[in-house]
């Protein structure tokens, strides 16, 4: 029989009553009312914290893709480039096949015909 109430209580139960109850609340109500603030307190803080970071992260990403240029930009910046004699007549025409399949997909994607 005490080894019933050990493993009982081991197991989650109320050790009075025999009621199954999760070994989390078992736990915290089994916490002084101190210790049981202490932690509602720091979880609070931490949640505030993930917000904030989500928060961030996501400011930070779209400035990053707002900074991007875009397929045209790039394909007006290259074309400088070969007209200068930077990029070789080979060089030009695989960076422009790349770009205006880019721009194709990208037209394609906002439903405008190139």
């Amino acid at each position: 029989m005490e080894l019933r109430a050990e493993a009982g209580t081991i197991l989650g139960e109320h050790p009075a009553r025999g009621i199954p109850r999760p070994p989390l609340m078992s736990r915290l109500a089994e916490l002084p009312l101190e210790d049981l603030v202490r932690w509602v307190f720091w979880m609070a803080v931490l949640v505030v914290l993930v917000a904030i970071g989500t928060y961030l992260a996501g400011k930070l990403r779209s400035k990053a893709l707002q900074q991007e240029p875009t397929v045209a930009e790039l394909l007006i910046k290259f074309r400088e480039l070969h007209s200068r004699g930077v990029l070789s007549d080979a060089e030009f025409r695989t960076i422009k096949t790349t770009l205006t399949a880019q721009l194709q997909g990208e037209l394609k994607d906002n439903g405008e015909k190139g």
